[in-house]
């Protein structure tokens, strides 16, 4: 603890402003005891430490209970439970990025020497101009080599590897529009893209494949010149001030503009009047001073016009479409990426869209790392952002809340985490450029924002007694809880002032964040014990749901299927609604969830299609969805898919890779379909030929994104032929994919268990959606 107040006190120390860092060191460099590679990529005032880590953390395994096979199955489900839960220890791969200002290089070099337990770490790769400047004080402060990198295969390296591996890191930036960011899908395939590096020169590099780029031109007017002319003009020494001044300026005082020349616009030509004709045009004739402001904002336009305009040319000769900036001249400031978006767009009449990148700053340091880890090799791998430990991007608007901005200016973070699989897109989505997962962006619909994010802060306190109660064993898991509940409702606090700070803000993206704090503090699956129990519980009425729909006629049969599938998605634990009611009244179950549905017509109802569909051949193949644990897979899931392999379809079932709430994991869908078909010979009998396969689907998360898909799960749609997909639920087939468009037949239903969403949707609760599509190709066929 003294270490650490000393350590704070030497950074305050260092800067009279007050920019005292907010979190301590542990949190900042974390995991330092395990870290196993370094990079570093020293810039003009900013330093960009990257380094890798392995992350001890908890899992929940559930494993079948070997019992002896002559012990029937009824005597059996009476006492034991089905399965085990075990938690177990796995190591995982994890980086982190982290940047600082360069005032504050001495003293983080000192805390990483004194917490780096590791030694076979021996040499730190370097980049950018500062490199060669602190060389001296690296080799001696850490004891390391430094190794020294090309800057601008750093960057590259950096800019494919963001680009692959976060799906929100690209925006549009747009001053006046309702959210000043508009995140962008990233193309499943990156190549190829311009990139306009601009520091004090500016770089036009061409990039064609992951080690493939070509620098095809340039330009010496960049942001040295900005920061130089400006200097001789203003007096002012500090970039970020001069931007400040260029803010609160006026341009058209100092430049000469069409109408200045025309009286008016230049019609024939076709000019505005509001066109600048000369930057800096009115300074020589004029005899008044000028002031700082209108001519530091008449240099930015100048500069910024100039770049825009070969950042077209260069798109334009190498037909390129996507073009990307960068560089210390951008670093996010609102100013810089309005004046390029609004060159850009005049110069290609909108045809170009000027792209910038949440994590731009890290290039280089990205870059660096991953060219001392070619031997782990970890471009084989798929990484994703972990929320929990990343700081967001900052509102640029710098009159939003100057503290704030002063504040985190000193220390921004990213951590990713290694996945266990290889992520796709589904081979079946209809255009997979334009696909987006999700069906309301919370950071352009005020209203829907603020509505969840109420909805998860009271749903917290519920969070944190699940999680203790599933850990009862453990004394200390209380102070865990608290703690995992303090770092949430920070994220909450954030993303209300900053909706914007982890790319587009949704219900998806809030419930994933809720999933990576409670893997933080360890509690990896906290609804395990209640999935347990409603799987024993539902296995002992499989039976009788069989039964009686066997006695029903084929129409009544298949209404009364989708009845079933429908009352059986009523179990979820993640609707407030009805977790109160699974809280209050245990006896609450299958016919009761029956009596609760919307009566049809539903509130989206295309049941009638379906059934003349299900008159003719069947499907091929299926691939379906599942949802939560429990009623909704063993009673609603099971017999629905029971009838689809009785007309000849085969089925895979996609579950959770890992847990989220009461969703139906992979490893416990494995049990569960082994225990129904020792009591069934139907699925036996599928299982045995093949025809019903269980895959896991590459998530952990209670929403859907068809993008990031268990490569397996790509391969195994592909070969079967699938033609028809199954969604069900409301996180998979209402908050995301209500929109998906696919090559195939497809299902979605949900119903929803949530009166606000309920009444968007024009619905009341326990309203049902119940959509079956046919994509335009396939209905000219038939």
């Amino acid at each position: 603890a003294w270490k650490m107040a000393t350590y704070v006190e030497a950074v305050r120390g260092s800067h009279s402003m007050d920019k005292s860092i907010t979190l301590p060191p542990d949190e900042i460099f974390r995991n330092l005891e395990n870290a196993k590679r370094f990079a570093i990529d020293i810039g003009g005032s900013l330093t960009k430490l990257a380094y890798y880590s392995t992350v001890q953390h908890k899992v929940a395994k559930v494993r079948s209970f070997d019992h002896a096979a002559k012990v029937s199955f009824q005597q059996e489900s009476d006492g034991e439970p089905l399965y085990e839960i075990s938690v177990q220890e796995e190591i995982t791969a994890r980086l982190h990025f982290i940047k600082f200002e360069n005032t504050y290089i001495e003293t983080c070099l000192d805390f990483i020497k004194d917490h780096l337990v590791n030694t076979e770490t021996k040499v730190i790769k370097a980049t950018g101009g500062g490199a060669y400047k602190f060389k001296d004080l690296i080799e001696k402060k850490l004891k390391l080599k430094v190794d020294k990198e090309d800057e601008m295969s750093c960057l590259i390296k950096g800019c494919n590897f963001v680009l692959k591996n976060i799906p929100h890191e690209v925006f549009v930036y747009a001053k006046h529009g309702d959210s000043e960011f508009r995140f962008q899908n990233t193309h499943p395939d990156i190549f190829p893209y311009l990139l306009v590096n601009i520091g004090s020169g500016v770089s036009i590099v061409k990039v064609e494949a992951e080690d493939r780029f070509e620098r095809i031109g340039g330009s010496s007017i960049g942001g040295g010149t900005f920061w130089g002319l400006g200097a001789l003009l203003t007096k002012t020494k500090r970039f970020d001030e001069l931007l400040q001044l260029a803010s609160r300026g006026q341009h058209t005082s100092v430049d000469m503009l069409v109408k200045d020349i025309y009286g008016g616009a230049y019609g024939c030509l076709g000019l505005t009047g509001d066109l600048i004709a000369s930057s800096f045009g009115k300074s020589a004739t004029a005899e008044k001073e000028f002031s700082k402001e209108d001519m530091a904002k008449s240099l930015l336009h100048m500069i910024s016009n100039d770049i825009g305009q070969l950042a077209c040319l260069y798109a334009r000769l190498h037909n390129l479409s996507r073009v990307y900036f960068g560089g210390f001249f951008i670093r996010g400031h609102p100013v810089t990426m309005h004046t390029i978006t609004y060159s850009i767009n005049y110069f290609t009449k909108g045809e170009v869209q000027a792209l910038f990148l949440r994590h731009e700053g890290y290039l280089g340091a990205i870059g660096a790392f991953l060219k001392g880890a070619e031997e782990d090799n970890p471009n084989q791998y798929c990484w994703g952002e972990n929320y929990a430990g990343s700081s967001g991007l900052l509102s640029v608007s710098p009159e939003l809340n100057p503290m704030q901005r002063e504040r985190s200016g000193t220390f921004d973070m990213l951590e990713m985490d290694r996945l266990e699989r290889q992520l796709v897109n589904l081979p079946l989505l209809q255009d997979s450029s334009s696909y987006i997962p999700d069906t309301v962006d919370l950071t352009e619909d005020t209203l829907a924002r603020e509505y969840w994010l109420c909805c998860f802060e009271e749903a917290l306190d519920g969070v944190v007694k699940r999680a203790i109660a599933s850990q009862k064993d453990q004394p200390e898991a209380a102070e865990r809880a608290e703690k995992f509940r303090q770092k949430y409702r920070d994220k909450l606090q954030t993303l209300r002032h900053q909706p914007f700070a982890y790319g587009s803000l949704t219900v998806r993206s809030l419930l994933d964040t809720r999933e990576h704090c409670l893997n933080e503090f360890n509690f990896p699956d906290p609804y395990s014990k209640i999935k347990q129990k409603e799987n024993d519980l539902a296995l002992k009425s499989y039976q009788r749901v069989l039964k009686t729909l066997e006695e029903l006629s084929w129409e009544q049969r298949q209404i009364a299927l989708v009845r079933g599938l429908l009352a059986g998605n009523v179990f979820d634990w993640g609707a407030k609604a009805v977790s109160d009611v699974l809280e209050s009244d245990p006896e609450f179950g299958f016919e009761k969830a029956k009596q609760q549905l919307q009566e049809r017509p539903w509130l989206v109802d295309t049941y009638n299609q379906w059934i003349e569909r299900l008159k003719g051949p069947p499907h091929k193949c299926a691939l379906f969805f599942v949802d939560n644990s429990g009623m909704d897979i063993i009673l609603g899931v099971f017999p629905f898919v029971r009838e689809l392999l009785s007309r000849g379809t085969e089925v895979v079932l996609a579950s959770n890779s890992g847990p989220a709430l009461n969703d139906v994991t992979n490893g416990e869908l494995q049990i569960l379909t082994e225990r129904i078909a020792a009591m069934d010979p139907a699925i036996q009998a599928s299982l045995s030929e093949d025809r019903l396969t269980l895959v896991q689907s590459g998530s952990s998360s209670p929403c859907l994104d068809l993008s990031r898909l268990d490569k397996v799960l790509a391969t195994v749609v592909r070969e079967r032929g699938t033609d028809l997909v199954v969604i069900e639920g409301m996180g998979r087939a209402i908050h995301t994919n209500y929109y998906a468009a696919l090559s195939c037949e497809s299902l979605k239903l949900a119903v929803i268990k949530n009166s606000w969403l309920a009444d968007r949707l024009g619905g009341k609760i326990f309203s049902v959606v119940f959509k079956y599509e046919v994509p335009s190709i396939i209905q000219g066929h038939h």
